[in-house]
């Protein structure tokens, strides 16, 4: 039985805050969906089990359904505490999910939310967001494709968003320490706030608020990327601190194998790392057409089985590629996806999804022609690719272990390719190595699996 279970608006989000429950000690199972997490009964193996809804560009009443039945079947397990997770750049409808999941806990529950995730340079001053020192709206994050973030101040963006009165906790409170904040979060609820945002700067202003938070004597939900649940988890005592969890030795052992990259995002920062793991010779690139995915039927399936064919080629040398990277978005001018369902009579977010399920078609058929014991791993940025590309691999859940880098979040699949290195990133994170570091990493992992 899970004591743990979050609620996630997103696959890549789900496996970052997973990654920190497990680098603490909780086994860890992050399922793609409800029916998932219900078909697998992972309850009966799993300390912390996460469900992503991947409900970020829903609407809202879709997304309160979404996040509505994850939290009742988390409930049915019996689970003890639970965590709706947040982006670190609160794209989507976070108020609404807030909403959703306090609509089916006790009336006493208070939503705490701590949007800080120092350790990836995200953190909130003043109820401002900040993102290594540049304000939220003037990073990438505001031009978003599918979900946009207009608003800094996120006291007034999630009021805008739930129908639940808003409070906030500043900085100097935090400051002050425990019991100060505890002081803070009682004069807020006193004033009938059931949605309270609180500064933070630092890991130890995180474990503050979590140790504040348990003084108190209402029952919590945490909202938050990560390291606010994983401190309520230690001063509970249900797991330890977090620690590194890296394979021992070399890669030896995953000689002759190659590396599955497969971009879906098309932020600059994830542009800078594909061009930059090109650079090595031992690395190849396909670029994918993102229109003749978008068209779908006959001229979608004959793209993909170009790709295949190149993959084919690569992979039938004497010296294989170290790693074989597919991209749709890294080449030519950017896509307006909005413009192109529009166009095309799609329904919101479609030509997004047929890409995204189209790299998952061409994953799968690599796998099927090639062999998946010829793969050392799968590395998937953006998070909508790496959901279709597991669903087009028939895989449903991923155990989690350990990360990269925060944000680029290392797993086994669950199930079908059982024990398959994964790695997932958000688009928006890292430096221009770290594509490299999660190639090399990959090849650790596969001797993790060998040794396990």
């Amino acid at each position: 039985m899970p004591l743990i279970g979050v609620v996630a608006d997103d696959l890549t989000g789900a496996t970052t805050m997973g990654v920190l429950l497990a680098r603490s000690g909780s086994k860890t199972t992050v399922c793609f969906h409800t029916e998932a997490a219900q078909k697998l009964e992972l309850e009966n193996s799993s300390e912390s089990l996460l469900i992503s809804t991947s409900s970020r560009p829903l609407l809202k009443h879709e997304a309160y359904s979404q996040v509505e039945k994850a939290t009742k079947a988390l409930k049915s397990m019996g689970v003890q505490y639970f965590t709706k997770r947040i982006d670190t750049t609160m794209r989507g409808g976070i108020g609404v999910e807030i909403d959703a999941m306090l609509d089916q806990l006790s009336e006493n529950t208070i939503a705490i939310v701590v949007p800080a995730m120092p350790q990836s340079k995200r953190i909130l001053v003043g109820g401002y967001s900040m993102i290594d020192g540049v304000a939220l709206t003037n990073t990438p994050v505001a031009q978003d494709v599918r979900t946009p973030v207009k608003e800094v101040y996120i006291p007034k963006l999630l009021q805008s968003q739930t129908h639940r009165a808003v409070g906030t906790v500043s900085l100097g409170d935090v400051m002050l320490g425990i019991y100060d904040i505890k002081v803070a979060l009682l004069e807020q609820i006193k004033q009938g706030k059931q949605v309270i945002v609180v500064d933070a700067v630092t890991l130890e202003d995180v474990s503050n608020i979590a140790h504040a938070c348990l003084l108190l004597e209402n029952n919590i939900l945490a909202v938050d990327p990560g390291p606010f649940t994983a401190a309520l988890g230690f001063h509970r005592g249900i797991i330890h601190k977090e620690e590194s969890n890296v394979p021992r030795g070399n890669d030896d052992c995953a000689k002759n194998k190659t590396a599955l990259v497969i971009a879906g995002s098309a932020t600059p920062i994830t542009k800078l790392q594909m061009d930059v793991l090109c650079r090595d010779e031992r690395n190849e690139h396909i670029s994918v057409d993102p229109l003749l995915l978008i068209q779908g039927g006959e001229i979608a399936d004959k793209e993909a089985k170009r790709v295949v064919n190149r993959v084919k080629d690569f992979m039938s040398r004497k010296i294989r590629p170290r790693a074989i990277l597919l991209e749709t978005a890294l080449h030519g001018p950017l896509l307006d996806l909005n413009e192109q369902d529009e166009k095309r009579g799609y329904i919101h977010g479609e030509s997004a999804e047929r890409i995204n399920a189209g790299l998952g078609m061409i994953v799968a058929d690599i796998f099927a022609q090639i062999g998946s014991e010829n793969i050392a791993g799968i590395y998937a940025t953006g998070g909508d690719t790496m959901v279709n590309v597991c669903n087009q691999l028939n895989v449903a859940a991923i155990e989690v272990i350990d990360y990269v880098i925060p944000q680029a979040d290392v797993g086994r699949l669950v199930g079908n390719y059982d024990g398959m290195p994964i790695i997932g990133k958000g688009g928006l994170t890292g430096d221009e190595n770290t594509a490299c570091k999660i190639v090399d990493r990959l090849f650790l992992e596969v001797c993790r699996e060998v040794n396990h």
